[in-house]
């Protein structure tokens, strides 16, 4: 059974899924992707495809997120189609290990294509990394070209975001975040000089823009370094945030002080 997500993000497909069309029935494996866009390091915080296999998890689920490193005026629609032939023995061994009950458990694989993803170097078990993407603002025309609206297109698993700024920014434009399919972010201000008056309303339009990511893998084994250098690359993701015990323990001893009253 295939669920495909139209104006819905794939958690709420999920939802949509589970809870109500099949809720009487679990799925063997929950797929979410194919994603257009990287979901390594501290991406997984933002990505709505992320956020689908991780609901499923939740749910009792198995299941696999799934990206390709889509590179700006690179890459093309082929690819996608290329993607999932290199995924698909992935796709069977996981459907056939579940049957099996050896399928691994508390986690689920968060799974990166490489560019080019018939000529990929094979596959290797890999690490989050601390790599996060840098964003810019700029300033948009307050007629709001639909030019101005074609950004990030290859990273949709940033979605859709609206933020409103300013006391007195109009509900309308949470509206158009739920209503509209664009995948631009859009930032709504709201200026207002001296006593409020809605002819006095001055409203600014600024569009946000991935640039290039701060790379800070010099490790092996890591999500980000081993994609780009043409690996695929199968990341296990908890439910939990895996701290370090040396952490663990100077958050001990800190909150043991904090709470002694010796200051």
């Amino acid at each position: 059974m295939l669920i495909k997500c139209l104006e819905l993000q794939q958690i709420v497909s999920l939802w949509l899924y589970l809870g109500h069309l099949f809720s009487w029935s679990k799925p063997v494996l929950v797929i979410s992707g194919l994603n257009k866009g990287t979901t390594c390091g501290y991406d997984t915080l933002y990505s709505g495809a992320v956020a689908g296999a991780r609901e499923a998890l939740i749910c009792g689920v198995p299941s696999l997120c799934i990206s390709l490193n889509w590179e700006k005026n690179v890459s093309c629609e082929s690819d996608l189609k290329d993607a999932v032939t290199v995924c698909l023995p992935l796709i069977h061994a996981a459907i056939r290990d579940i049957q099996k009950g050896i399928f691994p458990k508390n986690c689920f694989l968060n799974i990166g294509i490489p560019s080019c993803p018939l000529t990929n170097k094979g596959v290797k078990v890999t690490r989050q990394s601390p790599q996060r993407s840098s964003l810019s603002w700029q300033a948009v025309s307050t007629n709001k070209n639909p030019s101005a609206g074609h950004y990030m297109s290859n990273q949709q698993s940033l979605g859709i975001m609206l933020a409103q700024l300013g006391r007195d920014a109009s509900a309308a434009a949470a509206a158009r975040r739920l209503n509209s399919n664009r995948k631009n972010v859009e930032v709504e201000s709201v200026g207002v000089a001296g006593k409020f008056s809605s002819q006095q309303t001055i409203k600014k339009y600024f569009r946000m823009e991935l640039t290039e990511k701060e790379q800070q893998d010099i490790e092996e084994d890591l999500d980000s370094r081993e994609l780009e250098e043409g690996f695929v690359t199968v990341t296990p993701l908890s439910l939990y945030a895996n701290v370090h015990m040396e952490i663990q323990s100077s958050v001990s001893s800190w909150l043991a002080i904090a709470l002694s009253g010796d200051q």
